[in-house]
């Protein structure tokens, strides 16, 4: 018997559906309600556990970014580093090959020194170094240093008429101008192409680079 005097049994029997008896209206309606409150917490806790989820997603987002930025920074640096000294082993050379150019100038490139010449230009032409100056030439300040000048009635623009000194760059880099004689167009007709360099040019040339 149960305290208030109910057979044990029928008590049971009202919980077993196998036994034809269900539980009372109060009982379904204090089951429902219970449902009901753990189904409003679950919903509760369900916008939390997803803003929690997109603030971790963001932060992780964030930190690939910065990552991916610091990556850059240091690939930029290191290329940077590198073309700097680049830019110094290849200016230090530029005397060499001035004296590679007089030395082809007035023939006296052959033998080994000449093999030597051409390995060497082979060499700093394949890490970038271009030479440039030739006569013809639109002088463009930016990439020729002008001597001096003359004028002429054969020419239509400001051309470089002898290269006294050839001019080299490294990229987008002037690693030195070329050193040029100009002539410029001249509307009176007279006529003063191929002007001679002004004496002590060259040696000037010579001094810059001591």
């Amino acid at each position: 018997m149960t305290p208030d005097g109910a057979d044990p049994r029928t008590a049971d029997a009202t919980t077993d559906p196998s036994s034809g008896h269900f539980p009372e209206e109060g009982q379904v309606d204090f089951d429902a309600e219970t449902v009901d409150e753990q189904a409003a917490q679950t919903t509760a806790a369900g916008p939390d556990a997803d803003t929690r989820v997109a603030e971790l997603t963001a932060d992780l987002q964030r930190l690939q970014a910065e990552y991916v930025n610091y990556k850059r920074r240091v690939d930029r640096d290191r290329d940077l580093v590198l073309q700097n000294a680049k830019f110094s082993i290849l200016s230090a050379l530029l005397p060499v090959l001035d004296d590679v150019d007089r030395a082809r100038e007035h023939e006296e490139l052959s033998g080994g020194f000449k093999a030597v010449a051409d390995s060497l230009e082979r060499i700093v032409s394949g890490e970038g170094l271009v030479k440039f100056g030739a006569r013809g030439d639109e002088f463009d300040p930016r990439l020729h240093e002008a001597l001096m000048h003359a004028l002429s009635s054969e020419v239509d623009r400001t051309s470089v008429d002898k290269v006294v000194q050839a001019g080299y760059q490294f990229g987008d880099r002037v690693v030195r101008p070329a050193m040029v004689t100009v002539v410029d167009p001249d509307p009176s007709g007279a006529d003063q192409v191929g002007a001679p360099v002004p004496e002590g040019a060259d040696e000037a040339v010579e001094d810059a680079e001591d």
